[in-house]
Order: structure tokens, then C-alpha cells, then sequence
């Protein structure tokens, strides 16, 4: 896993991150977006453009973090979407659907879900 998006995202979905991805490796959520981790090339554009730094390199993960690395990655499997490993983002990689422990938030006070 080179990228990972965070609880910052939850809610949120601002969605600059989509548009600076030169592959296409990062899919919209119910509340927050994902990165595949076998379609991310590690360039990190998508980290400088977070408005709401919701994005950490796995390199420099705190301990806060850690639990969204598999949050990422089973995003993809067949406990959530079963797109597996779809090759890029596009109009028909989009759901309502979010991996448990996002779908399992609480709203943040003043926060409607996106």
C-alpha cells in the first residue's frame, strides 16, 4: 500500500483528490473515499491537494491511522463492493457503500453525511 485515506475524509468527500489521481486509483464511498492499494503508483499528488489532510503515506502512519490501511484495502473485497481490483476509477465504480468501521461512525456534530 503506498497512500491511504483517513477518518478526516468521513463525511466530507471533498473529492480534489479524485481529480489529481493520474490513474484513477481512488473510488467514491458512501461517506469517504479509497485508495486501491494495487492501483496506487505512490506519486502523492493526491496528499498535497487534501484540503482536510485525510490522506498519510503508509510510511508515516501514526497509530490513529493504522486501522484505515485495511479500511482501504477491504474496501475492495467481497465484504463491501467485490470490485476486487476494478483497473481505475469511473462512472460505474460508485456506491453507497462503506466499509464497516466508516459505516459505523457516528455523524460529527453539525455534519449531514455526504
Amino acid at each position: 500500500m503506498a497512500y491511504i485515506i483517513t477518518e478526516p475524509c468521513i463525511d466530507v468527500k471533498d473529492g480534489a483528490c479524485t481529480a489529481a489521481c493520474p490513474v484513477d486509483c481512488i473510488y467514491e464511498g458512501g461517506r469517504m473515499f479509497y485508495i486501491h492499494p494495487d492501483e496506487c503508483i505512490n506519486c502523492g499528488l493526491c496528499l498535497s491537494i487534501c484540503p482536510v489532510d485525510a490522506i498519510v503515506w503508509d510510511g508515516e502512519m501514526k497509530p490513529q491511522h493504522m486501522p484505515f490501511e485495511a479500511v482501504n484495502r477491504d474496501f475492495f473485497g467481497d465484504a463491501v463492493t467485490g470490485w476486487h481490483s476494478p483497473g481505475g476509477w469511473d462512472m460505474t465504480r460508485k456506491t453507497d457503500l462503506d466499509h464497516p468501521l466508516v459505516a459505523g461512525r457516528p455523524p460529527r456534530p453539525g455534519d449531514q453525511p455526504a
